[in-house]
């Protein structure tokens, strides 16, 4: 597997056995790099894969998926056969994407962003994504260090201690890292403290006007940052809707405030006439005012009305 994008991505890859599918993950990629995903001799026909990218990302989660449904463990590495109900082992669903293998002895796929670059311009604009992510410059994310990105990588290593001459590989580590730690002390994170998956939405002023964006995946237990800049004291709200096996869901039971929402991601500036434009309208709740620049907010089941069927 290579890796020709601007993220660090962790990969899991399922295949065929005589007793059912073998799920295995998680294999770290840096940008630019290629590593071994699967031990030859490999078994022509169709395998399965799945990436996610660091949580040191901004932005929130960002995955490379398909419509297979298969399970994996996100807390750690695994390797598992088939199961016929993922949350009964701990572990959640995610969509895999197929891969046609024609050759025994070797085969190479890459994951790919809609801006089109080699390997080594995925080093690159890997370093430029992470100096951003870390909060230690802003610039384009091209592929090319220019003479700034370069002055700021070499103030960032003097900062550390860290010797000029540190390899790429060790700096997009050491960056990763960084950024990670930056994540804790900033922005807005989502929760989910119940035992449903629910999708979440977030609003918040926006200049002079309002802007709702959605969606974030929360599986049971887990986290998601939904803003990743210092919180100012402005209003922020919350939103988020848990599925039910039988298609319905539960929205937010305290939700007054109306904003609009989407099915599918979405970014909406102004919060009325949602139907008119072809959104729904959907109740959210103020959170708490963020405390050193940060808030994180938890959904918990006693949240939640009874079950409803959207149109």
């Amino acid at each position: 597997m290579c890796n020709e994008t601007s993220y660090i991505i962790e990969t899991a890859t399922a295949r065929f056995e005589d007793t059912g599918i073998v799920v295995s993950g998680w294999t770290r990629l840096r940008p630019g790099a290629c590593e071994i995903v699967q031990n030859g001799p490999l078994t022509p026909g169709i395998h399965y894969l799945y990436g996610r990218s660091s949580t040191a990302h901004r932005g929130g989660p960002k995955t490379w998926r398909g419509e297979f449904p298969l399970c994996v463990d996100p807390t750690g590495s695994f390797s598992i056969e088939t199961i016929p109900e993922c949350s009964v082992m701990g572990l959640v669903s995610e969509g895999f994407q197929p891969v046609l293998i024609e050759n025994r002895t070797r085969w190479r796929t890459s994951f790919t962003e809609t801006e089109e670059l080699s390997l080594q311009e995925s080093e690159a604009a890997g370093v430029q994504r992470l100096l951003y992510d870390a909060g230690i410059f802003t610039g384009n994310i091209d592929g090319n260090l220019g003479p700034r990105t370069r002055r700021a990588i070499g103030d960032f290593l003097v900062s550390k201690g860290l010797d000029a001459r540190t390899s790429d590989t060790d700096l997009v580590d050491i960056l990763e890292q960084a950024a990670i730690e930056r994540s804790r002390n900033v922005g807005l994170t989502f929760c989910n403290r119940t035992e449903n998956r629910i999708w979440s939405a977030m609003a918040r002023r926006r200049g002079e006007g309002w802007e709702s964006r959605g969606w974030w995946l929360l599986e049971a237990g887990g986290c998601a940052r939904v803003i990743d800049d210092p919180l100012l004291q402005a209003e922020h709200f919350a939103y988020a809707e848990m599925e039910m096996e039988d298609g319905t869901i539960r929205t937010l039971r305290r939700g007054n405030d109306p904003f609009c929402v989407s099915r599918s991601k979405f970014a909406i500036t102004g919060r009325t006439e949602c139907e008119a434009a072809a959104f729904r309208t959907g109740q959210f709740v103020a959170t708490p005012a963020p405390e050193n620049r940060k808030l994180v907010f938890e959904f918990f089941d006693r949240d939640f009305g009874d079950p409803v069927r959207v149109q």
